[in-house]
């Protein structure tokens, strides 16, 4: 397991369960502040996250289904075409994607090429050059079997319910509660 910090910390880690992360470049307020010492890393997650589930500013491009069709497809193909990992659970909110997998392959070789397809081809559908279409970073988080487990994936899931998308998590159609 290698662990690596830019902006955010970075785990890549191989055969173990990993909660990622990762949304549209300019989908955050530019005059948020969170003291660094005022705020665990779960806690700003959390935080964060709320910000991205109101999705009040910024692009919102994942709540146009052709893009979000595309997304998922990329998801479930990184497992069953490209056997990259085993995703347990996933959901593509209006402006930010949660991911539960386990990898089988170092994240650049997964993560890298996921954002990279996904942003090309949505680009194309919105006849965008040139332009960012995913944040560089994304947040991961080591995940223990489990309690952990199962909270994330709860997490996850519940997502759209709780940003009141949907009155169920299986009524969202992007996601892996939708059956």
């Amino acid at each position: 397991m290698q662990h690596y910090e830019r902006r955010l910390p970075h785990w890549d880690a191989i055969g173990q369960p990993l909660f990622v992360t990762f949304r549209l470049h300019g989908s955050l307020p530019a005059n948020r502040v969170f003291p660094p010492d005022q705020l665990s890393s779960g806690r700003a997650f959390v935080a964060l996250d709320r910000i991205l589930d109101k999705a009040t500013s910024g692009p919102r491009f994942l709540s146009r289904p052709d893009i979000a069709d595309l997304v998922v497809e990329a998801l479930r193909d990184g497992e069953r075409r490209f056997g990259r990992y085993e995703l347990h659970s996933f959901v593509v909110m209006p402006n930010h994607v949660h991911l539960l997998v386990t990898p089988h392959v170092v994240s650049t070789r997964w993560l890298g090429p996921l954002k990279g397809f996904t942003a090309h081809a949505a680009n194309h559908i919105l006849l965008r050059k040139g332009t960012p279409f995913w944040q560089d970073e994304s947040y991961d988080h080591l995940v223990r079997p489990g309690t952990e487990f199962r909270r994330i994936q709860d997490y996850i899931e519940w997502n759209p319910v709780k940003a009141g998308l949907v009155p169920s998590s299986e009524d969202y159609q992007w996601s892996s509660a939708h059956r």
